[in-house]
């Protein structure tokens, strides 16, 4: 009878040990409220001190489960139409807290809190919403491995810094989000806070040091929500713009007129979890200019990220698996290959738990001269059936229709989770391309397969990709065909308990290659050590030892790299890097050529309201058999941005390339109340040294101005 007892009692104690470990994934209920708070940073709100809180912030980065230097408390509750969320963020050291005035999306260096959302909790995707100490926002969409930054939704924030630390508010309206349609909603969260001084990032609740990122979907707490507004969302956005462009003729600039341009948007929410989008001659201009690439000697066209507001939305749903950075396939929907649209509708979000659905259909007006035709139709459709955890199994049909040819890609690919430290990524693809002047029909496929395994002490990754050389694709963005490629990656973490040194990563990657064109060999050796310092700073270095098949021959393509960043303080971060080695020639007769990289930035932000970002980028290439300079080009980009209020900046660019003998100017004057709400006003001219002397364009050491224009653009968002 006594063994019984005992035994009774272990078991007593060990379902109580087992319930206190398993509290922290216990459902949070937020308090229900009749009496909002007032969204203006201070936390003397009666609901504030009725809601319940969170604390205990555990590390991730540098290092998993160390108490986070500095407390952080975490308060919810909502509204029959609005979730919110308050943080007293503790800092022994106030005047340290990096912060500033900026534009919208533009507070990653600062210190931060984030509200991590799954607002479905199935652990396919979340939002992320960011708030600076000031109440400056960013807000992105992580799905399928990747984050968006595109995404702009519509929600409030207030931040301000006192003796104690920060404290910031946020009011999230239910209608800015996706969510399950049913009387109880469940949602997942992760609240992040980082101390950027510090190089520190930490979690409510902590993450497992044996999931580690890798994992991150699957570590939500889940959060109760009852009796709140299931709405039929609809929104218009009208949008007019104005431009007017000049052009150099015959020495002098000539005006080609002016486009005034009307658009309407529209957006109608079928249910609180699936959305229709419509738009009518969109307005696609884009604010900012795209940053200077070295666009000379290169393999293949430079990657752009997508600006234009109407294929943001939804973007993430398109993330396809199989794949790693570095790969071929960097894209399988890529919209910047839509470059004129006249019209567009799109369809996206869940039916049914499991089920998530997008699509779009755009109708692409060409060129007059395009032997294609007038128009161009893109069809493109994905489906992702949501399986146990993080796993999931899709979907994916693109197509691009013209007069007399086509391009189609279809395929499946999916994720599944092996365990709580491995994932299984893979995708099986076919292309079908008709081309329209030879009417040529090619078939190709696209094979790819990827496996990680990542806990705190070290990261494996194993790949193979199998590209056929006849494999097209016109609505993604692809690098290379023609290859089989094996590849595999060894990276262990060690955190030695020194003053200057927190983490050390070395890193050892291999990929080995068949090109099939030539059915040659080509082979990518790396070594690489990194260690992450106390403060904020970053130092790497790097010995790649390769080969590379072009036009049927091989070429050395080894090389070494050194690079290090550092914040030295809220007022200044500075990052160095440079590399030097073999390279290619990629002309019609290639030959071996060596090649140095170098890049320096610096970020200074005199005071909470202007920020100045100065980058410069240099490249040069010789003959290896004589060292004969093919060419070299710098290029600096100057970016200086004055932040009158979170509302309201003014914005000014100037980068200069050596090799083109170009000068671009970009100024911008800029007024976000809330996305969609906005008035634009951008002037920018385009220099080369060029004089005109009879009747033909000649060298100069005189800048001559041969591109100028102005654009004015003013939207207004109406919410129902």
């Amino acid at each position: 009878m006594k063994k019984i007892t005992t035994t009774t009692v272990c078991l007593f104690i060990f379902i109580l040990l087992i319930g206190s470990v398993t509290k922290a994934s216990d459902p949070l209920k937020p308090l229900r409220t009749d009496h909002p708070p007032t969204i203006d940073g201070i936390l003397n709100d009666l609901v504030w001190q009725n809601a319940p809180s969170i604390t205990g912030f555990k590390t991730f980065t540098p290092d998993f489960g160390h108490d986070m230097a500095e407390k952080t408390i975490a308060y919810m509750a909502y509204d029959q139409e609005n979730m919110y969320f308050a943080f007293r963020c503790y800092d022994s050291q106030p005047d340290k807290i990096k912060s500033s005035v900026t534009r919208r999306d533009n507070i990653r260096a600062d210190d931060w809190i984030c509200i991590n959302l799954d607002s479905f909790n199935d652990q396919q995707g979340l939002y992320g919403f960011y708030i600076n100490p000031f109440g400056i926002q960013e807000d992105t969409r992580f799905a399928g491995g990747t984050e968006d930054k595109g995404i702009d939704l519509v929600w409030y924030s207030k931040g301000q810094i006192d003796a104690e630390g920060y404290t910031i508010e946020v009011q999230i309206p239910f209608k800015s989000i996706r969510f399950a349609n049913k009387e109880i909603v469940e949602m997942g969260v992760i609240f992040e806070r980082k101390i950027s001084r510090r190089s520190e990032q930490g979690t409510y609740p902590p993450l497992s040091p044996d999931i580690g990122l890798l994992g991150f979907l699957t570590q939500m707490q889940p959060m109760i929500y009852q009796d709140i507004k299931h709405y039929t969302l609809f929104e218009v956005l009208p949008a007019v713009t104005y431009g007017q462009r000049s052009e150099i003729d015959q020495g002098s600039l000539s005006s080609l007129g002016s486009n005034e341009d009307f658009s309407l948007t529209g957006k109608l929410g079928l249910t609180s979890d699936l959305i229709l989008d419509g738009t009518y001659n969109p307005d696609f201009s884009q604010v900012e200019a795209d940053a200077g690439q070295v666009d000379f000697n290169q393999r293949f066209a430079l990657f752009f990220s997508e600006k234009r507001p109407f294929f943001l939305e939804g973007r993430e749903n398109f993330n396809f698996s199989g794949s790693s950075h570095g790969d071929p396939l960097i894209s399988v929907v890529h919209t910047r290959t839509i470059v004129n649209p006249i019209t567009g509708i799109k369809l996206s979000g869940k039916t049914g738990k499991k089920n998530t659905i997008a699509s779009i259909y755009a109708l692409d007006e060409l060129p007059g001269d395009d032997p294609d035709g007038d128009y161009a139709h893109f069809a493109i459709m994905r489906y992702k059936r949501t399986l146990s955890s993080d796993s999931y199994i899709g979907g994916v049909y693109t197509g691009r229709e013209v007069e007399n040819g086509h391009n189609r890609v279809f395929g499946a690919d999916g994720s599944q989770r092996i365990n709580q430290s491995s994932v299984l990524g893979y995708h099986l693809l076919f292309s079908n391309h008709k081309d329209s002047e030879s009417l040529n029909n090619e078939d190709g496929h696209a094979l790819g397969v990827n496996y990680v395994y990542q806990t705190r002490k070290l990261r494996l990754g194993f790949g193979y990709h199998d590209i056929g050389d006849r494999f097209q694709t016109e609505t993604g963005f692809i690098t290379r065909t023609g290859i089989a490629k094996f590849r595999a990656s060894f990276r262990p973490r060690f955190y030695p308990e020194t003053k200057l040194i927190r983490r050390v990563d070395p890193s050892i990657f291999s990929s080995q290659t068949k090109d099939k064109l030539s059915d040659l060999w080509e082979t990518y050796n790396s070594a690489s050590l990194s260690f992450v310092l106390h403060g904020n700073g970053r130092v790497s270095t790097s010995y790649v030892h390769s080969t590379e098949i072009f036009l049927g021959k091989k070429f050395d393509t080894n090389r070494w790299s050194v690079s290090g960043s550092r914040q030295f303080n809220k007022q200044l971060t500075m990052s160095l890097s440079y590399s030097n080695g073999k390279a290619i020639r990629y002309i019609e007769d290639p030959f071996q050529a060596k090649r140095s990289n170098a890049s320096a930035s610096i970020i200074f932000q005199p005071s909470d309201k202007i920020n100045a970002n100065v980058r410069l980028t240099y490249t040069d290439l010789f003959q290896d058999s004589n060292l004969e300079k093919i060419f070299d080009i710098t290029i600096l980009r100057n970016r200086l941005t004055y932040q009158m209020n979170q509302y309201l900046f003014f914005r000014g660019i100037v980068e200069y390339n050596s090799f083109r003998k170009t000068l671009l100017t970009d100024f911008l004057a800029s007024f976000t109340y809330i996305p969609g709400t906005v008035m634009h006003f951008g002037y920018g001219s385009f220099y080369e040294k060029l004089k005109f002397e009879r009747g033909e364009y000649l060298e100069s050491n005189r800048y001559l101005e041969t591109t100028r224009g102005f654009f004015a653009k003013a939207s207004y968002l109406w919410r129902l």
